[in-house]
């Protein structure tokens, strides 16, 4: 069984004994090793998580600014994804998602980042109808290098980008511990021609400590501890800013190795975790009214997995349970008069508890099987008197505390033979509202000026899902082929509502979460390598993407047809490349949604990397060129077609003792 690494446009094919534990037999899911393995040139550690992400398969972001950009899985965004770290629950703090789970976690933490395509989900995901994001957290581990030292540093010319790093490992066949610190600092950047793109600076740091006591062979305790502080971070797709963004992760681990009968590990974990988010706009002119809408959110969880390996089977049981709360509110300053209060998330409590179950079957060498499956119960409860009476008044008669019963079932087959691969699978779930579409309260969406309000009485949305892939791996070439489709009831989206008015100045009226009859989302790509020659290697994915409901009317922020290919050359320790990414116009927009038209574009990107030791030191340098020709675009997922940089260069150094 092997794995397809896409990687910074790169196809690469994994052994069958490297990563059997992360691996699905239908090959959706990916888990990409960052920092190690990586082929061709790119930033190294200097690199963004975002970036990451994007050199995933199936996977884009959202982008509202030059920071913590939302990630999208088969063109579904949060709300139909499960967003975790080292398989912990996180919940943003911010009403307008402008800080996602992977803004928390910096390239100097990150081992890996395990991506799962659809409705087979990691077995902590929850609700993951699009997919599931689980960022491996990189810990040094026993028996490794008793010391290891990294710092690196980089800079970009557009926005005056800056990014230091340091971090230590230490480790012994009794203890380990990795930490360090990172820091990232940005002005405003500078759109193709050189347009000043204001409100897009930021800064934050970053520091992470993980530990581990190996207490007897086999009984291992573990720890980790998260801070990260963002602040002066502008959004120019919108019109608020950010004063101030924190996040505290925390956890603690026991994990049980070697043991004897049907399981061979268990681990089980307990963690705390604290996101704060204060937007603000005190620094927009010309603003009418001026207001602050801070964000807090708390979660404490808990899981227990047991893995095994007996005969052909590969084996997980995981039990997880996690509380959370959501607390938003805002404060408007108008110029004259007293200020006016609305509470936003109105202290909402939700308690869910699951079981999953995944079984991985080698049938024979050549046909494989994976089956999984998840059942969660969820509760959920208004702790604000204040929100619940004025939520009330639209909905006459709600309840204060609701609960619901959600799952997923997948099953994929896989034949190989040979260079050939070929796949098929299809799985049913279904997701309970978030706490924004159940009982948000008009809550402002600049894409579309609307204000929206939380629905109680929303049903459950479901979803089945089908894909099939054909693959092919020769000497010098490889190809792959894949599409998957979903088929929504009950999708849940916001209608507009004649009776109701805006509280927002300027907002085209507000639109209700509903349920909407039947929707669906498909997604078509075909990829390749081609390896002429040692050390000179081309590759390229076309994808394209459709998405409606059952009248034919669009849904917003699909895909149009889009191509990225590499070219990449390795002599020695010097690795180069040349790539472009192209997307066609984005023509049939989503216009019930606010989506207006883009246009087509082809951007360039050149970079290079070099290796070396001096004496014990070994120094990774790279550079590049990003938007060569300095294009004016925006793609169809950023926010209110914000443009991308321009030109854009960078250098980045890396040193490990």
């Amino acid at each position: 069984m092997f794995t397809l690494l896409l990687l910074a446009g790169g196809l690469r094919f994994a052994p069958t004994d490297t990563l059997t534990k992360e691996t699905a037999i239908e090959e959706v899911v990916v888990s990409a090793p960052v920092g190690e393995g990586q082929t061709f040139a790119d930033k190294g550690r200097a690199k963004s998580i975002d970036e990451h992400l994007l050199g995933l398969s199936k996977v884009d972001v959202v982008r509202r600014g030059s920071y913590a950009w939302e990630p999208i899985v088969n063109n579904m965004q949060t709300e139909r994804l499960s967003l975790t770290i080292d398989g912990m629950k996180i919940f943003y703090a911010c009403t307008d998602k402008m800080d996602p789970v992977t803004s928390y976690v910096e390239s100097g933490n990150l081992r890996r980042i395990s991506l799962n395509s659809g409705l087979d989900g990691n077995p902590q995901a929850t609700g993951n109808i699009g997919g599931s994001i689980d960022l491996k957290l990189r810990r040094v581990g026993f028996d490794q290098k008793p010391s290891e030292y990294n710092a690196s540093a980089g800079y970009e010319s557009n926005g005056n980008v800056q990014v230091y790093g340091l971090d230590a490992a230490f480790s012994t066949h009794r203890f380990y511990t990795n930490f360090g610190t990172f820091y990232r600092h940005a002005n405003d950047y500078k759109a193709g021609g050189s347009t000043r793109v204001r409100f897009s600076q930021f800064q934050k740091v970053n520091a992470f400590a993980n530990a581990g006591w190996q207490i007897a062979e086999g009984h291992v305790l573990e720890g980790t501890v998260i801070y990260d502080v963002a602040t002066d971070i502008g959004y120019p797709a919108l019109t608020m800013d950010v004063k101030d963004a924190r996040g505290f992760i925390s956890s603690v681990s026991y994990r049980r190795e070697q043991m004897q009968g049907f399981f061979g590990r268990w681990e089980t974990k307990l963690y705390y975790n604290r996101i704060t988010h204060d937007m603000d706009d005190t620094h927009r002119p010309d603003v009418k009214v001026h207001m602050d809408m801070p964000g807090r959110s708390r979660t404490a969880g808990l899981y227990s997995l047991l893995s095994g390996s007996p005969g052909r089977h590969n084996l997980q049981l995981n039990f997880d349970a996690y509380c959370n709360n959501l607390f938003a509110d805002m404060t408007m300053y108008p110029r004259v008069g007293k200020p006016m209060y609305m509470l936003t998330w109105p202290d909402v409590g939700t308690f869910e508890t699951g079981l999953s179950a995944t079984d991985d079957i080698e049938i024979t060498a050549r046909h494989h099987v994976r089956l999984s499956g998840k059942l969660s119960w969820q509760t959920r409860r208004i702790g604000s008197d204040e929100g619940f009476d004025a939520l009330g008044i639209y909905f006459p008669g709600m309840k204060r505390q609701g609960s619901s019963l959600t799952g997923r079932i997948a099953a994929s087959y896989a034949y190989e033979v040979g260079g050939l691969r070929l796949a098929c699978g299809t799985g049913y779930g279904t997701r309970a509202p978030t706490v924004t579409e159940q009982y948000g309260y008009f809550l402002n969406n600049i894409f579309d000026q609307y204000d929206y309000i939380g629905n109680p009485r929303l049903r459950n949305e479901k979803a089945v899902e089908a894909n099939l892939s054909a693959g092919w791996k020769g000497s010098s070439l490889e190809l792959k082929a894949e599409a998957d489709a979903f088929f929504f009831t009950d999708y849940i989206a916001g209608r507009p509502e004649t009776r109701l008015s805006p509280m927002t100045i300027g907002a085209e009226g507000v639109k209700v979460y509903q349920n909407l009859n039947h929707t669906r989302i498909v997604n078509t790509s075909l990829s390749g390598a081609w390896t002429p020659i040692e050390g000179l290697r081309l590759d390229g994915r076309i994808s394209y993407s459709y998405g409606a409901e059952s009248s034919g009317r669009r849904l917003p922020l699909i895909a149009p047809l889009t191509f990225a290919g590499t070219l990449h050359y390795r002599f020695r320790k010097l690795e180069t490349q040349f790539g472009v990414r192209t997307q066609t116009a984005n023509s049939h927009c989503a216009w019930a949604y606010g989506e207006t038209p883009t246009a087509g574009y082809a951007v360039w990107h050149l970079g290079a990397g070099y290796t070396f030791h001096v004496r014990k030191v070994q120094t990774d340098l790279r550079a590049g060129i990003e938007n060569l020709f300095d294009k004016d675009y925006s793609t169809y997922s950023d926010w209110n077609h914000i443009p991308q940089k321009g030109r854009n260069f960078y250098v980045n150094l890396s040193l490990q003792i």
